[in-house]
Formats: structure tokens, C-alpha cells, sequence
């Protein structure tokens, strides 16, 4: 064999390997990676599976691919609220996993924990659940799919008074969307002539209520309104108002939905019935959309009767995280995946929706609903009345 001979097949040895690696190169940069921080263990693990289920029903529906682009979801556990480890998490995926989106987030902190990193990473953060309104002012790379407390407690405190309900007590965990509802709330309420109390903020670990509902009691209220967020502590704050006898007392009890997750419900039982809730979804929405999505989330999630509210906020999150990879043709361009969604508006499982082009923040229908029975028994969070097109007023200037 010549030495020439043996030359040319070196070379072409090399050639071959170069396509080869440039051809796995290629099939690296088509793979869109998305990382989706949320509670998969721990006691919020339901919000989290939820998480997945809206995300694993939106691909079921959508396909795994845009544009050419394969989608590839790596999800992270934060099991609590927990900022400096959102923060690490996130530095992680970004840093390791070389993802091009984030997403999720259950908790306000760790959403504030996980902005200042955005910018320079070059990667936007689509959120799923926290409800506080100030997440948005932090990063002009945040967009929001799900809700804030401002927003739902706002068409509540209207609904509330309409009611022939004016003296309250606001009850609240002491954080972000906690303080957020209870000024929203107190705002409405006042600007219809009711009246406020007294407000009490409750740390986050609080779970025995007994002393709550004294005070409650020892103010006169006609109503109580509460917001704590999804998880063991609502069961344990249900119980307790009627435990105290406030139900039969007369003093009506309004919250935000998080008190009344579907999943909560055949827990709850009799004990909730009757309560009114300002809330963006329900599973029994009726709609052919909201119907589809709720079969293919129920699949996904092994168990509908699991399927609650942070399941459409990251089925709706992945249709905007989809067009922001469509919009940039898969390249790395966090201002323009943005710019991208902002005024995108769709026909979600909650109803018609839109991302306002200023906040960022979406603009949807609020709808007071009452849990009630449905025509076979079930307990249901029935809508009543809507509110279309609420925007989020925490932020209204």
C-alpha cells in the first residue's frame, strides 16, 4: 500500500469524522432546552406534579418539536420556599444543563431570587404560580402565565359587597401575595363602602388557627376573608372557621381559590360548602378547550381528580415558552423571545387570554365561583359570575 495511498485515507478518515462531529453539533443546537423549577417532593409535591402535568399535556397536544426544534424539558425540586437554593437551582441549569428557558416557580422568594441571574444569562423565566406583582418589575425577562393575588382579590372584594357583606377580617400569610391580597381586597371592599377591622398576617408555618378565629369572632365581621398559599395549611384553616362555629355564626368566608383547589375538595366536603372564591380556573370550566385539557393533564398527572390551578399555568407558560422558540429560530435571544409574546393572546383552558405588552403579566377573566355539588355529587368550584379582562391591578399605576 502507498504511502500516498495510506495519506488519502487518513484524510478522508478525518473529513468523515469532522461531518460527523459537525453533525452532532447540529443535532445539539436543534435540542431546545427548557428548565422547570417547581415542588416535586415534599408537601407542595402535588403543585409540582401539577407542573408536569400541564407541561406533558401541552407537548401530548402540541408535539415535542417547533420549528424544527426539539423540546427538552429538564425539571428541578425545590420541595419549599427556599430562595437561596431557587437561586442555585437555577444557576445550575443555566451553567450545567445549558438550558434556553426557564420556567415554573412556585413561591414568590424563590421567583425573586432567580431574576437578577436572567440578563445576564441571556434566558427568560416564564412563571408558573408565584402570584406576587412586584416579579415582574424585577426583570424585563419575566413574563407570567399564571395569576397574581392582586387579581383575583380585587373582582372578589366587588362580589363580596354586592353580597350585602361589609365589616371584615382579612387573614393572610405573611408574604408577598399574601400582603398583596389583603391590600387588594381591603381596597375594593372600601372603595364600596365596606370596612376592614382588622387584618392579621400569619407566618408562613402557622398552622393552628384556633386563635385566629377568636379574633375574628372578637371583631364583629360579618365576613373573613383569607389567602394562604395552596398546600396542607388551607385544609387545616377550613376546619378550624368551622371548628369555631363561625360558619354558624352567620360570618360568610371568602378567599382566593388557593383555599379551594380541586384536589382539596373531596377533603373539605361540607365544610366548604357555600364558600365563595375569586379564582382564574376551574377544572369544571366548561369548555371544549378547557374539556381536551383537562383529559390530556389528567393522563399525564395518572389521576384527574389530582388536577388543579398549576396545571394550566405551565400548560400556557410551555404555548408561550413554544413561540419564543419559534420567534427566535432556536437561537439564544432572551430580549426577543420576549418581545416575541408580548400582546400574544389565545383561548386557554381558564378562557380567552392575553400577555399585556407593558407588564408583561396576563390578562384574563376572573370568575367568582362557589363551591357547590355538581349533577353527580362531586364537589365542584361552580362559576357564577366573570370578570373579564382583569389585568393585574397591583400594578396599576
Amino acid at each position: 500500500m502507498s504511502n500516498n495511498f495510506v495519506s488519502r485515507l487518513k484524510r478522508l478518515g478525518a473529513a468523515v469524522a469532522l461531518l460527523a462531529a459537525g453533525a452532532a453539533g447540529a443535532a445539539q443546537a436543534d435540542t431546545i432546552k427548557v428548565g422547570i423549577i417547581g415542588p416535586y417532593s415534599g408537601p407542595f409535591a402535588l403543585q409540582g406534579k401539577n407542573f408536569q402535568a400541564g407541561v406533558e399535556a401541552y407537548l401530548a397536544q402540541n408535539g415535542k418539536s417547533v420549528a424544527g426544534h426539539t423540546i427538552e424539558i429538564v425539571y428541578r425540586d425545590l420541595p419549599g420556599a427556599n430562595p437561596q437554593q431557587a437561586r442555585a437551582l437555577a444557576q445550575e441549569l443555566i451553567v450545567r444543563d445549558k438550558v434556553q428557558y426557564l420556567g415554573g416557580v412556585y413561591f414568590t422568594p424563590d421567583a425573586l431570587a432567580i431574576t437578577p441571574l436572567l440578563e445576564q444569562a441571556n434566558v427568560p423565566l416564564v412563571i408558573f404560580n408565584a402570584a406576587t406583582s412586584a416579579i415582574m418589575n424585577s426583570s424585563p425577562l419575566v413574563v407570567r402565565t399564571s395569576f397574581t393575588t392582586s387579581q383575583t382579590a380585587t373582582p372578589l372584594g366587588k362580589a363580596a359587597i354586592e353580597r350585602g357583606t361589609k365589616k371584615f377580617v382579612t387573614a393572610v400569610s405573611d408574604y408577598g401575595p399574601g400582603i398583596d391580597a389583603e391590600n387588594a381586597f381591603k381596597k375594593a371592599i372600601e372603595a364600596a363602602g365596606g370596612q376592614v377591622a382588622e387584618s392579621i398576617r400569619m407566618p408562613m408555618n402557622t398552622n393552628e388557627f384556633s386563635p385566629i378565629m377568636q379574633r375574628v369572632r372578637a371583631a364583629g365581621a360579618e365576613g373573613l376573608f383569607a389567602f394562604l398559599p395552596s398546600g396542607p395549611p388551607t385544609l387545616g384553616f377550613v376546619k378550624a372557621f368551622n371548628d369555631a362555629g363561625l360558619r354558624q355564626a352567620g360570618i360568610r368566608f371568602f378567599s382566593t381559590g388557593d383555599l379551594t383547589q380541586e384536589s382539596d375538595l373531596p377533603a373539605l366536603g361540607e365544610a366548604a360548602s357555600g364558600m365563595l372564591t375569586g379564582f382564574h380556573y376551574a377544572v369544571s370550566h366548561d369548555s371544549a378547550v378547557n374539556r381536551a385539557f383537562v383529559e390530556a393533564a389528567g393522563k399525564a398527572l395518572g389521576d384527574a381528580s389530582q388536577l388543579s390551578f398549576p396545571a394550566v399555568g405551565a400548560y400556557d407558560g410551555m404555548r408561550v415558552i413554544a413561540k419564543m422558540i419559534e420567534a427566535t429560530a432556536g437561537k439564544q435571544d432572551a430580549a426577543k423571545a420576549v418581545a416575541a409574546v408580548k400582546g400574544m393572546a389565545w383561548e386557554s383552558p381558564r378562557g380567552p387570554v392575553k400577555i399585556d405588552p407593558e407588564s408583561r403579566h396576563i390578562t384574563q377573566t376572573i370568575y367568582l365561583r362557589e363551591v357547590a355539588k355538581d349533577a353527580s355529587g362531586k364537589w365542584i368550584n361552580k362559576e357564577i359570575q366573570s370578570f373579564p379582562e382583569q389585568g393585574d391591578q397591583g400594578l396599576a399605576k
